[in-house]
């Protein structure tokens, strides 16, 4: 089995475009170009895996990824009179239609009683009874909060968790030369929007750095490498790192990232309830000159 699997321009497919129950428009199309060498679609890796725990029938049901995608596509065209047919969806490429406005909650507010919510209540709640139960009944750790009202929390390593090892806030953003951690490879994309770390002028002078300078940014979690960016565009007190940088480490050596990766910085503590990882907007640093 060999990876990575094909892009979605070396292979049919299919997307929507929008959220939840508001789409305006799907796209079929591909595949623009061959995947290179023995690369091939997750689908029929996926197979293969199955093939191995002897239930790739089961998995495939006998058919491919674009009988599937076909599948789909006519299961939602069949309740939808509006759409074309599959074989005018691959010849046209794209089918949008305007989206007609709506009020949200609209059965809700005309009739509360006989359209209530899926909440204990049935209404909108702003205190919820069900959270306060689950606050009061687990077991928590003490820096850990479920609150049955909206409120400020910090977080781990968040606001007031700065300390004289770890004097900055530092936060991650997304980066316009990559897509998360997609296209980090290409360095020609690099050498027009390069990883650098921001920070502000009152930061960079008292810790003597300029931009260009190649920094280390140390966390509780690990330590990086990345050029410095001095601006005023950021708030004092906090740094700024693009995500999505591909991690580049020696593991077995010092374990410092020299590729700029704002997760090698990053505490992994899920959050209570949601089991988020909470502080990955929210980390403790100190920066200097490498």
């Amino acid at each position: 089995i060999l990876l990575p699997d094909a892009m979605r321009s070396e292979q049919l497919n299919m997307k929507t475009n929008g959220y939840t129950e508001w789409y305006t428009g799907v796209v079929v199309g591909g595949p623009a170009q061959d995947a290179p060498g023995e690369c091939r679609t997750s689908y029929d890796v996926m197979a293969d895996i199955a093939d191995k725990f002897g239930v790739k029938d089961q998995f495939t049901e006998g058919k491919t990824q674009e009988d599937w995608i076909r599948e789909l596509y006519e299961a939602g065209a069949e309740k939808d009179s509006e759409m074309p047919s599959w074989d005018e969806i691959v010849k046209q490429g794209v089918y949008k239609r305007e989206l007609p406005t709506a009020i949200g909650l609209k059965d809700f507010r005309d009739d509360p009683e006989a359209n209530p919510l899926a909440t204990p209540s049935g209404k909108i709640e702003i205190y919820s009874e069900r959270l306060a139960d689950i606050a009061a009944t687990w077991e928590l750790e003490e820096d850990e909060s479920i609150n049955p009202i909206p409120v400020f929390t910090p977080g781990f390593q968040g606001y007031g968790s700065v300390n004289d090892e770890y004097p900055l806030y530092c936060t991650g953003f997304h980066h316009k030369s990559r897509t998360h951690s997609s296209f980090g490879f290409i360095p020609e994309l690099e050498q027009v929007a390069r990883q650098q770390l921001w920070i502000n002028p009152a930061d960079a002078e008292s810790r003597g750095i300029v931009s260009g300078d190649m920094l280390s940014v140390k966390s509780p979690a690990g330590e990086i490498r990345i050029e410095a960016k001095v601006t005023s565009r950021i708030v004092p007190g906090t740094v700024g790192i693009p995500q999505g940088a591909w991690h580049k480490a020696d593991m077995f050596g010092d374990k410092v990232d020299e590729g700029g990766c704002v997760n090698t910085l990053t505490t992994y503590k899920p959050t209570p309830l949601a089991k988020g990882n909470g502080n990955a907007h929210s980390m403790i640093v100190q920066v200097a000159k490498a």
